[in-house]
């Protein structure tokens, strides 16, 4: 009974990877649509926003038959609570895919400013390594890959932020309302790497039990290395005296 208990944790786990993973695959599609003006390609990820929800849905599900069935303790209570979390942040990802992809369809067509469009590919560039990370923490369950993600979320933020200033330079009105909607799309890939690094924030509680954030984690990875650097280089300074007190 708990061999098939220990099973269905593994597999409702995996199986929430795998959405992930889907997930980001959505975002890597809406993005070249936005910057290319791709209408079918757009209308295609809001046609499949629908399947989302049902597998997070079906994921919630499962996750509620196991605590009814198995009463779980300890960690598995925190990996079913984190599970839980994590579809949470996952169809909020997929919502927002959805909605870069309707701006796409929304800014098909009038006047294209390239310095927006730039943008925009370089911010999903960033977001791609986002969700690439947090899936392989997850995957590995590791705490210092986690603990980078703050650092490779912050440029996202940056370059949301030079759109104001695109924006100001712009002097006509239709220009004006399509780099609003540009703008937009960029607001919605910034809130997707947010939820990745909120996903990585709950990968943190369920390895250790703690709820720590990812920056106080980073901090304590940074101390423990300067320890064992300093532990490690205290021989060679001892050698050094060995050596100088043979000279003498």
């Amino acid at each position: 009974m708990r061999e098939m208990f220990r099973q269905d944790l593994h597999d409702v786990y995996d199986e929430t990877i795998e959405v992930f993973e889907d997930a980001a695959a959505t975002v890597r599609r809406a993005v070249p649509a936005l910057v290319q003006g791709d209408v079918e390609a757009a209308q295609a990820i809001i046609d499949g926003d629908a399947t989302f929800n049902e597998r997070t849905i079906a994921i919630e599900e499962k996750i509620l038959q196991i605590t009814a069935t198995q009463s779980p303790v300890a960690r598995d209570v925190r990996l079913l609570q984190t599970l839980v979390s994590i579809v949470m942040h996952l169809e909020r990802i997929a919502d927002m895919s959805a909605s870069v992809a309707k701006a796409a369809i929304r800014t098909a067509e009038g006047p294209r400013r390239q310095s927006m469009l730039d943008l925009i590919q370089a911010q999903g560039n960033l977001v791609y390594r986002v969700l690439d990370t947090t899936i392989e923490a997850m995957k590995t369950e590791d705490l210092e890959l986690a603990a980078k993600l703050p650092e490779l979320d912050e440029p996202i933020d940056e370059l949301y932020k030079q759109f104001f200033r695109e924006i100001a330079r712009i002097k006509d009105k239709k220009e004006l309302k399509w780099a609003s909607r540009m703008m937009l799309a960029s607001r919605h890939l910034e809130r997707i790497a947010d939820h990745a690094v909120d996903i990585g924030e709950r990968l943190v509680f369920l390895i250790t039990g703690e709820r720590a954030t990812l920056e106080e984690l980073a901090e304590e990875i940074l101390v423990e290395k300067k320890i064992d650097r300093s532990d490690s280089g205290t021989s060679f300074n001892d050698d050094d005296d060995d050596d100088e007190d043979g000279d003498e």
